[in-house]
């Protein structure tokens, strides 16, 4: 639903940017779209689709982006827009970035996530399924955990209860690798990692789980981590950069206790 226009609100007019790519292995450019009469309450999503219905309307091919809750809460849509992932905001996903927070006018620049591993797909999607596979390495526990009620009999201390609850809002949206000069998933793969780690129902697979993830994420062809803080400062659940301390913390532990005990990267599973 696009935002209803009140007589009380100013609209404007904005330019936008768009990068334009018919698939993944042919060359993209930029296009330029113009909105008119822009309600600045209208989500950033919602002015796409109303750009795309101008452009269906005229027949041209309207841009693919990709979208699904749009609360903030699946990770799914992944703009760049004017050099940031996810916009201008802070703490927030694209689709929760309005159009008050621009101004008549504006040049708009919209792009998708760029690193190697997210391989563009159309215009302003691309393939995040790397992040999947990450998880699907060591990002979960084989141990029962129970009905609700069981939780209580298994106590937790309240600040790793809460850490690891500040881990587990990870979305897995990428704007980490996006933002990063080195297209690094250290901060995914460190709250991913945290989050278990930080409970007793995670422990079974602690040392295997930290290894399998890591060596996933170089295989997939992420960057390093140089500490710039890129990921955390666009992270759209302000997830801190210092559970990437604790991963390489917990990276460390791992190695060292594997010297005396065989790992293999095929053991266990999800079931």
């Amino acid at each position: 639903m696009v935002a209803e226009h009140s007589p009380s609100k100013k609209l404007f007019n904005v330019t936008l940017r768009v990068w334009r790519q018919p698939d993944a292995k042919s060359p993209g450019k930029f296009v330029d779209y113009p909105a008119k009469d822009v309600n600045p309450d209208m989500s950033f999503l919602e002015l796409l689709d109303v750009v795309n219905d101008n452009l269906t309307r005229q027949g041209e091919e309207p841009i693919a982006f990709a979208h699904d809750c749009r609360e903030g809460i699946c990770g799914t849509c992944s703009c760049t827009i004017n050099g940031k992932p996810h916009g201008p905001g802070k703490g927030i996903a694209t689709c929760q970035t309005y159009m008050r927070s621009f101004k008549d006018g504006d040049l708009i620049l919209v792009e998708p996530f760029r690193a190697k591993a997210f391989v563009v797909q159309k215009d302003l999607m691309t393939d995040r399924s790397a992040f999947d596979q990450i998880q699907q390495a060591g990002g979960f526990i084989s141990v029962r955990t129970g009905a609700a009620p069981d939780a209580n009999s298994i106590p937790v201390p309240k600040e790793d209860a809460d850490l690891a609850m500040d881990a587990a809002q990870c979305i897995g949206c990428g704007a980490c690798v996006a933002a990063c000069k080195n297209a690094s998933a250290m901060l995914f793969v460190a709250a991913k990692v945290s989050q278990f780690a930080l409970l007793p129902q995670g422990q079974p697979e602690r040392e295997r789980r930290v290894l399998a993830m890591v060596a996933k994420m170089d295989e997939l062809g992420f960057g390093n981590c140089t500490n710039q803080y890129e990921c955390s400062a666009v992270c759209p659940k302000l997830i801190s950069h210092d559970f990437i301390a604790r991963l390489n913390r917990e990276y460390i532990r791992a190695v060292v206790k594997t010297k005396f005990t065989p790992f293999s990267s095929a053991a266990g599973g999800a079931g």
